[in-house]
């Protein structure tokens, strides 16, 4: 009888691992499918919150292999593999550098003070989360990461006096802030003077994109710096979230400056409009730099935890970035993100 009751439930624990693996299989194709979507069909409702995901199926892929080779079901563990193996395809240059910042952007941008004349500079963003976050804390950031440029977004009058009360004038004293609907802005703040400010560089339907061009390595060099925010893939903005990012996209035929673009993208790389925007002219930073995941969206959450990399800092050809950080600051619902960019030649 013994035997029996051990066959028996031996049997049972084999079935409700396999029903695990299934389970575990079909979310990870769901999401795998949602990835490989185009353009179009990702402004489907609800599909732009899976794909911001996308890194996390490569647990649920992997879990389902391992139950299915316990449970011995063969054919769900083919498709697990497959799955995994997409997956890890999509996320592996996240892991591995396509360049390398040379060793002089490193001891540069780790001066106690910021050099201002060279072709380096430790760059920041943040989205203020409509004016609530620390003004301190940012100004605290900027002083010991020795930030250059700060683009911040979802800012307010209020927020900007208070930052202004922080200090951050002493380390940042050229600023250009603009607001499409008068109550929430995005702006630049950069430690050297700001050329040709503009209130918005993109003509964005989601919000003013302000610009302005910062000079490297002794003016030989001009880079144009723009922060960003997009129109959120919420219900009822689906499309909206799209033709936002599909405005940003114009921006790849705009060759009379050399762009860095900053800010809450609201998309994850694997979003096919943001692969769309960059292109083949510009590039994800941490993607780039081979950093590993970014994430900094839910930050006032513990559950679930931040999750998806929506925030970004995106370059021009013929700048190379790394060092990529995420940094927590109070009162946002993301964190900030900073980078050391090199600007070549």
């Amino acid at each position: 009888m013994n035997g029996h009751g051990d066959y028996g439930g031996n049997t049972r624990r084999h079935r409700a691992l396999g029903a695990c693996s299934t389970l575990l299989a079909m979310l990870a194709l769901v999401g795998v499918v949602a990835r490989a979507l185009p353009s179009d069909l990702q402004t489907t409702p609800y599909v732009p919150i899976i794909v911001s995901a996308t890194p996390w199926f490569i647990l649920l892929a992997g879990l389902s292999l391992v139950l299915a080779f316990v449970s011995k079901r063969v054919v769900t563990a083919v498709v697990a593999l497959a799955l995994l193996a997409v997956n890890v395809y999509w996320q592996y240059p996240f892991l591995h550098p396509a360049s390398q910042l040379p060793g002089r952007a490193l001891s540069a941008t780790a001066q106690a003070n910021p050099i201002l004349d060279d072709a380096y500079a430790r760059v920041m963003t943040f989205n203020v989360y409509k004016g609530r976050a620390d003004a301190q804390a940012i100004v605290d950031a900027v002083r010991d990461q020795c930030v250059e440029v700060l683009a911040l977004q979802e800012t307010t009058e209020a927020f900007v006096a208070r930052l202004e009360a922080a200090g951050i004038g002493d380390y940042l004293p050229y600023a250009h802030v603009s607001s499409s609907d008068g109550m929430y802005g995005n702006g630049l703040w950069s430690a050297t003077p700001l050329a040709d400010p503009a209130d918005d560089d993109v003509n964005s339907s989601a919000s003013f994109m302000p610009g302005g061009t910062v000079s490297f390595a002794g003016g030989a060099k001009r880079i144009r710096f723009v922060s960003v925010h997009t129109t959120a893939p919420v219900p009822g903005y689906w499309n909206q979230w799209r033709r936002a990012l599909d405005e940003l996209a114009l921006m790849r035929s705009h060759t009379d400056a050399t762009y860095v673009f900053m800010g809450d993208f609201n998309a994850t790389y694997d979003h096919a409009p943001f692969r769309g925007f960059l292109g083949d002219r510009f590039s994800d930073a941490a993607r780039q730099s081979g950093h590993g995941f970014t994430f900094t969206w839910p930050a006032d959450r513990v559950v679930p935890p931040a999750f998806a990399g929506i925030d970004h800092v995106v370059v021009d050809k013929g700048i190379v970035a790394g060092r990529m950080q995420v940094k927590r600051i109070a009162g946002s619902d993301h964190e900030a993100l900073l980078a050391t960019l090199a600007v070549e030649g």
